[in-house]
């Protein structure tokens, strides 16, 4: 495999039959390396035309390799070559322009001498233990002197670890949720509810095929990583499990929800309902008695202002005996 260079290439411009004008300058491959006697990380963050024309000139990678670094729509997965691995992963990555939760890829080379790391999207864990290895000699040596395959398990597991907080946060908006429900806010946080659940849903999208892609990796490790540190990928392993049991029990929490949500809202509809029953039922033998009394027709007591008031004090009795047996039914 040949030596890399040193990152920030600049090709040399072409001459011009327009002399007086200034020759365009060609883009700069946007490749960072961090290296040390034996190893090299290089990581390239949302590679374009221009990083994959500087990884072909340097890296004899199979052609599908670099059609799938191209690709925006690949599932995860390990690929097993010669020399070295191809590995597709998937993170959740919030994008705050839609709000929600998106998928980020990694895509990842692993040799014998060298990790190249090819993020579609910026990830906070790559980026922080890039920053790190670069600012910190002691810390480079120490990961790097343990070869590729360790550097590839701390890359995934601090990815994976950066799940968690992502998954605290979701579990404290189901809580407030929870909370808000029964404070009398059901309509309001029917929105809340639904972007809650779509975040779950994308998560477990994101991770459910993750889970075999790690199963696999965990099977072809052995070539770059020492017998010694075999149990590093069981603990990513394990990690992954850890975050699906808890989107399990995310999922089974805001379905719960949703259902509280909808008895409660059904609960003072029907209390809605009931009210305005009985209202219509009190008033109606009232409206009986004042329309017959009211008819264009002669009836008992027409003329009289004795009988008006009897009508009047009958009606009261009969609207106080009617709400006091709906309220000893509990109809009210």
């Amino acid at each position: 495999m040949p030596n890399l260079p040193k990152p920030r290439l600049r090709r040399p411009s072409r001459s011009r039959v327009d002399t007086t004008a200034a020759a365009p300058t060609a883009p700069e491959p946007n490749v960072e390396v961090i290296e040390r006697p034996g190893l090299r990380w290089v990581n390239i963050e949302r590679p374009g035309p221009v990083d994959r024309a500087w990884l072909e000139e340097h890296f004899e990678f199979h052609p599908l390799a670099y059609e799938d670094v191209s690709s925006r729509n690949q599932r995860p997965k390990v690929d097993e070559y010669a020399d070295y691995l191809f590995i597709i992963l998937h993170f959740p990555v919030f994008d705050s322009t839609v709000g929600r939760l998106n998928a980020g890829e990694l895509d990842i080379f692993v040799g014998q001498d060298f990790v190249i790391t090819l993020p579609n999207v910026p990830l906070q864990p790559v980026e922080y233990l890039f920053e790190r290895c670069r600012a910190s000699e002691e810390f480079r040596d120490q990961l790097f002197s343990r070869g590729p395959g360790y550097l590839l398990y701390k890359i995934v597991d601090d990815s994976f670890d950066y799940c968690f907080p992502m998954l605290r946060k979701m579990g404290n908006k189901l809580d407030r949720i929870e909370e808000e429900i029964f404070e009398g806010r059901s309509e309001e946080i029917v929105r809340d509810l639904s972007n809650a659940k779509q975040e779950i849903i994308n998560f477990r999208k994101i991770i459910r095929p993750e889970r075999s892609v790690l199963r696999d990796l965990e099977r072809t490790k052995q070539v770059y990583l020492p017998a010694e540190h075999e149990l590093y990928f069981d603990d990513i392993v394990d990690a992954t499990e850890r975050i699906w049991d808890m989107l399990e029990n995310y999922k089974e929490v805001v379905e719960a929800l949703e259902e509280t949500n909808e008895s409660v809202i059904s609960h003072r509809l029907n209390d809605i309902i009931r009210v305005l029953t009985s209202v219509s039922v009190v008033l109606l033998p009232l409206t009986l008695i004042a329309s017959i009394w009211g008819m264009n027709v002669r009836v008992p007591g027409e003329g009289s202002i004795e009988a008006f008031w009897i009508v009047i004090a009958a009606m009261a009795v009969l609207l106080v005996g009617m709400l006091a047996y709906f309220r000893k039914r509990g109809w009210l």
